[in-house]
């Protein structure tokens, strides 16, 4: 039996050691998906913290129960560990870490360099990965293969199997989650796609196989750039209708109204989350390596980093039609989070308005019963412990995240001023002399 048809026996009986890389948004509910299909699985993650609550049956994502989590850390089926050394034993590694933008906005690869070069050490025949962090067209063959091949008599197509497998994560959804969302699988060879569609296929209800690792990893840019897009394009729409006096809210659900030809986004105070905002100034950067400008991506990106500062506009116009300043104001921020109803503030644009709220000299605060504490670049701020009192001590209540756990009806009777960015208030608001809406 050659090490193509022992690798893809000890796939198809479940018999064949799983090791995720990264234990996060993407990499715990894959490894639990593993897991429940039957596999063994070992979780490898820098961070102690993460190992520590794995192993005692603990999870610290929403999306994951830490019933779940328990049930399979109890069987065996699912252990962590911060020793790359495990992946000795390891059959097929799927590499789950972060690629977040550097400040400068170019790629920040840094993640999947060290994960790939951890894994160059470990590596063997018989052995399938997959990336699944989002990047540029070209990462795996031109990143992650070289590092692989360093050093080592394998080749892969032969001796081992690399693939590329965008992640489509969407925090809080229960509709569409890992195990029933389509997966598109791309090798650097056929039976590279081959050996990783068939690994998938054990746990996922659904794989696409694809030619290339290139044509996955434009796929995922090519998801989130047609996100941002439409965003950035209500996005400007919301600004349009505001100096033309007309209510975008209405706009668009009159817009939404045709059956074809149309898909309904909504405007609101920036983009957030670990994909939309990100993923395809990855794509940006590339395209510039070879003289190309994605002028599309450059004017949404544009418009939708710049809607932080259209709310803080808003802010200050709302209070200075009620006689006050930004300055000394009480401002308190309803909702950090980048989505409604989950616990994650990746890229959120509440961090931007209240930092340009605090240089304006205003007293901010936030309430987000998602997440009591915000610590990022020695900056830190508590959610209120007293919510009510909160409410009704500030001068303005700036929704940025329209939480369904929210009480609007009592939000609207118990302040003095509302900006409301996500039309969280509906038509209770519309005539309302103390809201003001994006």
């Amino acid at each position: 039996m050659d090490i193509k048809q022992e690798l893809l026996e000890k796939l198809q009986n479940r018999s064949a050691n799983i090791a995720i890389l990264g234990l996060g948004y993407v990499g715990l509910p894959l490894a639990v998906v593993f897991a429940e299909a039957g596999f063994n699985v070992t979780g490898i993650d820098p961070i102690q913290e993460k190992v520590e609550r794995l192993n005692q049956g603990e999870s610290y994502i929403l999306d994951v129960s830490s019933e779940q989590v328990k049930k399979l850390v109890e069987s065996g089926k699912l252990k962590a560990t911060s020793d790359f050394s495990a992946l000795k034993k390891a059959d097929a590694v799927s590499i789950c870490v972060p690629t977040p933008l550097r400040k400068t906005g170019d790629p920040d690869l840094s993640f999947i360099i060290s994960a790939t070069e951890n894994l160059a050490e470990y590596i063997h025949s018989g052995m399938v990965i997959v990336l699944e962090s989002s990047t540029y067209p070209g990462t795996t063959r031109e990143m992650v293969l070289p590092r692989l091949e360093e050093n080592r008599e394998l080749t892969v197509g032969k001796d081992f199997f690399l693939a590329f497998s965008p992640e489509r994560v969407d925090p809080g959804r229960k509709d569409w989650t890992t195990i029933n969302t389509p997966k598109v699988i791309g090798g650097i060879t056929e039976d590279c796609s081959f050996v990783s569609a068939k690994w998938y296929e054990q746990a996922l209800k659904s794989v696409v196989p694809v030619s290339s690792t290139e044509v996955a990893e434009m796929a995922k840019l090519l998801e989130n750039t047609f996100r941002m897009i439409n965003i950035g394009l209500v996005n400007e729409l919301a600004i349009m209708c505001d100096r033309l006096n007309v209510d975008v809210w209405e706009v668009i659900d009159a817009a939404a109204t045709k059956p074809f030809g149309f898909m309904k986004f909504t405007p609101g105070p920036g983009l957030g989350g670990h994909c939309i905002p990100i993923d395809p100034l990855y794509l940006s950067w590339k395209l510039k390596s070879i003289n190309y400008t994605a002028r599309f991506i450059e004017l949404a990106s544009e418009i939708n980093t710049n809607m932080p500062r259209f709310v803080v506009g808003k802010v200050q116009d709302a209070l200075n039609d009620h006689g006050k300043a930004v300055k000394g104001s009480k401002i308190l921020i309803l909702g950090v989070a980048y989505k409604p109803d989950i616990d994650d503030i990746r890229e959120s644009p509440a961090l931007d308005v209240i930092h340009l709220l605090e240089e304006k000299g205003a007293e901010v605060s936030y309430y987000d019963p998602y997440i009591p504490f915000i610590s990022q670049d020695g900056w830190e701020l508590q959610s209120a412990q007293d919510f009510k009192k909160a409410l009704e001590d500030s001068d303005c209540a700036v929704i940025i995240t329209n939480h369904k756990v929210f009480d609007y009806a009592d939000i609207l009777e118990k302040s003095k001023l509302i900006v409301d960015t996500r039309n969280a208030l509906g038509l209770a608001s519309k005539k309302n002399h103390k809201v003001v809406r994006l």
